[in-house]
């Protein structure tokens, strides 16, 4: 019933984004592919003017601040592209573009994405996703394009049919006013929760998978083991470890273990409220950022687990039936630029890694950067860059998802 009252309403808006010619039989807009052939000139020509369809998690004010009252008018006014971000993420973005290319629908409802890991799998497997088109970005020259974090999406070739435009990191959250030494590694944290009963848990959500499969790989010698494509025994080997863990834990969990936070937000405030001592994050800067905005502790701050930390880009993507590949291509673009990459990273705005490769900036954008990048509230560069690990198939989080929803909760 509600497959097809969703098949209904997607239908619906479908037509409505094709206005001119009838539902099924709207004219396609020129595909990102063909557009990339042009010259980066003919494609800001023909973007003037138009609008952009912006789908993309929507949980955050900041940075829904950010692509609202910074980006949007930056882009209008100097490109003539009227950007409108609109909620979608993860399944809800597959399920939309599928019902809207089982329709007939030649023309879709957005023209811009916000995905990685799984989504992207998912889109490229059902070739839902235009391409290639990201590597006719001018500003993509500027791109890091050495880091195994951006240069691949859990493991998988981008292929020209993403464009990074931040990069996050496993942390943890501790008040360094009530907790100064924190434990370092997977050993003393198994330790410190063990000596503080019911003052630590995790969360249900994507967060809380991320912080476990980041254990799970410690404790089966690193990242490394689970490279090279999804395989079924190295998991279920290392899931039992893991499991077995969980349960050696439970009684000593944020009451017993028979809860889990819904989500970060609400990781945050029982952290806040002083009924745990460690909330979570991906996103090693959000400690700092949500403490500049009132919702965490003053002192709040993050650390990276030595075992090794997962770390990952944030991709733009454009759908196959994109009314606009022009005026999404121009603000993939816009987002590499340095001025963005700067602005999202100001702890007071968004606090999202830069993609960039700060060599290959003048003097001044590096100095700029670096003002951020030092900042003492923050985890070192060097740190963070010691302790990152790259996601592997994404397929380990979704099976370690779902067995967790089915054997723990």
């Amino acid at each position: 019933m509600f497959a097809d009252v969703r098949r209904v309403f997607v239908f619906g808006a479908v037509c409505a984004a094709a206005l001119v010619g009838g539902c099924s039989r709207a004219a396609p807009a020129a595909a990102a592919p063909d557009l990339a052939k042009l010259p980066w000139d003919s494609i800001v020509r023909r973007a003037r003017g138009t609008t952009v369809i912006w789908r993309m998690w929507r949980g955050d004010p900041s940075v829904n601040a950010f692509v609202d009252r910074w980006v949007a008018p930056r882009v209008l006014a100097e490109y003539g592209v009227t950007l409108q971000a609109v909620s979608g993420q993860g399944s809800e973005l597959v399920d939309q573009l599928t019902v809207e290319t089982q329709s007939g629908a030649k023309v879709g409802t957005a023209s811009l994405l916000w995905i990685n890991g799984e989504t992207f799998g998912a889109l490229r497997s059902r070739q839902l996703l235009a391409g290639p088109w990201s590597g006719v970005l001018p500003a993509g020259a500027l791109v890091d394009s050495a880091s195994p974090i951006i240069s691949r999406d859990f493991e998988q070739d981008p292929g020209g049919f993403e464009s990074p435009y931040g990069t996050v990191q496993m942390a943890l959250i501790h008040d360094s006013a009530r907790t100064p030494q924190p434990p370092r590694t997977v050993d003393e944290l198994t330790h410190w929760i063990r000596t503080h009963p019911g003052r630590f848990t995790y969360d249900q959500s994507f967060t809380g998978i991320t912080f476990l499969k980041g254990v799970m790989y410690a404790q089966n010698g690193g990242v490394g083991t689970f490279a090279g494509g999804y395989d079924s025994t190295t998991y279920i080997a290392a899931r039992t470890r893991l499991f077995a863990w969980l349960d050696s834990l439970k009684p000593y969990l944020w009451r017993k273990g028979t809860q889990y936070p819904a989500d970060v937000a609400a990781m945050h405030r029982l952290f806040a409220n002083r009924e745990i001592d460690f909330s979570l994050s991906y996103n090693q800067n959000e400690a700092v950022t949500k403490a500049l905005q009132g919702v965490l502790p003053a002192t709040s701050r993050a650390l990276v687990l030595r075992d090794g930390t997962l770390a990952n880009a944030h991709f733009l993507g454009i759908p196959a039936n994109a009314p606009n590949a022009a005026g999404a291509m121009i603000v993939a673009n816009f987002l590499l630029s340095p001025a963005a990459q700067l602005e999202k990273q100001r702890p007071t705005v968004w606090a999202d890694g830069t993609v960039l490769d700060l060599a290959r900036l003048p003097a001044e954008w590096r100095e700029r950067f670096d003002s951020i990048v030092n900042d003492p509230r923050l985890v070192s560069a060097d740190t963070l860059r010691r302790y990152a690990r790259p996601e592997v198939s994404p397929r380990y989080h979704e099976r370690l998802t779902d067995d967790w929803r089915r054997m723990i909760r």
